[in-house]
């Protein structure tokens, strides 16, 4: 037998595997690195985090990948060096996080690596009915493991579109996995660069999960600092934003295209929410000349009534309330102070931190996808039925170290 495999066949028989998350988003500001213990599969997951670092990209890092990401026209070459440059550099990540936390590779069984996001092409952005959902993510997964060592599984979307979904949201399994409760209808909303969130109902039956993205969580809002403010690549605490005033006829521009009319689940990304998004909103609205603060605090009102139109729209299919669902919220989102004072007051959740939940609400994504990484490895598909957008699919590529 291959010595991987022999290795791969004793990590799934392990009571517990210690499992690296790595999560880079479409925000661009660094790799989320989660060591993880995960034991069992399936319903009965359990993940405790052990670790967490976010190792910041580098200007240069960002600049080089700000070259092709979500641009249609770029140079093909610099593509194909950028997979392997990403991929040597979360794997020095990972090694330097190892050496932080006084861990060898030989302590890892697996890194799961979500990759970075370059391009995100569902159908209903790219319009060509003859070609299929695509999505793209670099960073090999190859050079991860032969650079730690460490068996790596990437690559996880692929599968995703293969089986017919659009390669997101992903967290749907994992929340499943590790969220479901009998006591309470939970909704589990990430606030990342895009927003999006699963419901989970309390019968945890699999066939009446529901997932999306909502539209913009972070990302036009950091785009719009980063330009006006340089040297700031957010806005900390909503300080910009609360000095400015929610402009009725840009937010009218803003939620004026078609991805809101769209059917959910839908998904979508940076390739349609961007600057230019923004550019066009302000000359349908004419308010070009409307001051930073005033853009801002209309940016984030966008992102929280978006959310919040998604989420009832959930309970409402769920024939349950508002009332009877607690949101669990995650990512960059949930430290924007104003973006949850709006969200509280648009729905009638209780809402709550994931860290309620002993799960950190900045590393979630990252533990989510070692809890992917396991089930390439142990899983058996669970059945999500038919539904659009949760194909019942086990993810991810694995690679090993030789």
């Amino acid at each position: 037998m291959n010595s991987n495999i022999e290795s791969l066949y004793k990590i799934a028989q392990k009571p517990t595997r210690t499992i690296i998350g790595l999560m880079s988003g479409t925000s661009l500001d660094g790799l989320d690195v989660a060591l993880c213990e995960v034991s069992d599969s399936g319903k009965n997951t359990k993940a405790t985090l052990k670790e967490f670092q976010t190792v910041p990209y580098s200007d240069t890092t960002k600049a080089e990948i700000r070259k092709v990401f979500a641009k249609k026209i770029i140079d093909f070459q610099h593509l194909a060096l950028l997979n392997e440059w990403i991929g040597n550099l979360h794997a020095n990540m990972v090694l330097d996080c190892l050496n932080e936390w006084n861990l060898t590779p030989e302590k890892v069984d697996l890194i799961a690596s979500h990759g970075q996001t370059v391009m995100h092409a569902p159908k209903v952005l790219h319009q060509q009915m003859q070609f299929p959902n695509a999505t793209l993510q670099i960073g090999d997964g190859d050079h991860i493991a032969v650079r730690t060592g460490i068996i790596t599984v990437s690559d996880f979307r692929q599968k995703h579109v293969a089986a017919g979904g659009e390669g997101a949201p992903l967290a749907v399994y994992g929340d499943y996995y590790l969220f479901s409760s009998e006591t309470e209808n939970r909704i589990m909303l990430n606030l990342g660069g895009i927003g999006n969130f699963t419901y989970l109902p309390k019968n945890k039956n699999p066939e009446q999960v529901f997932v999306t993205d909502t539209g913009t969580g972070n990302t036009l809002i950091d785009a719009f600092v980063q330009l006006h403010f340089p040297e700031m690549s957010y806005d900390k605490d909503a300080e910009i934003a609360r000095k400015g005033t929610v402009n009725s006829n840009l937010l009218q521009a803003l939620r004026n295209n078609p991805f809101f009319k769209g059917s959910f689940p839908k998904t979508t990304g940076p390739e349609l929410f961007n600057l230019d998004y923004v550019q066009k909103a302000m000359i349908e609205s004419q308010t070009q000349q409307l001051v930073v603060e005033d853009v801002l605090a209309t940016l984030t009102r966008f992102s929280a009534e978006t959310a919040a139109e998604a989420i009832l729209f959930a309970i409402n299919q769920s024939n349950t309330t508002a009332k009877d669902c607690t949101v669990y919220v995650s990512g960059g989102g949930v430290h924007n102070p104003l973006l949850m004072e709006h969200l509280n007051e648009l729905v009638a959740c209780q809402f709550k931190n994931t860290n309620d939940l002993g799960i950190s609400a900045d590393a979630k994504e990252a533990i989510l996808f070692a809890v992917l990484a396991n089930e390439t490895i142990t899983g058996s598909p669970t059945d999500f039925g038919t539904k659009q957008g949760i194909p019942s699919v086990r993810m991810g590529k694995i690679s090993f170290p030789d």
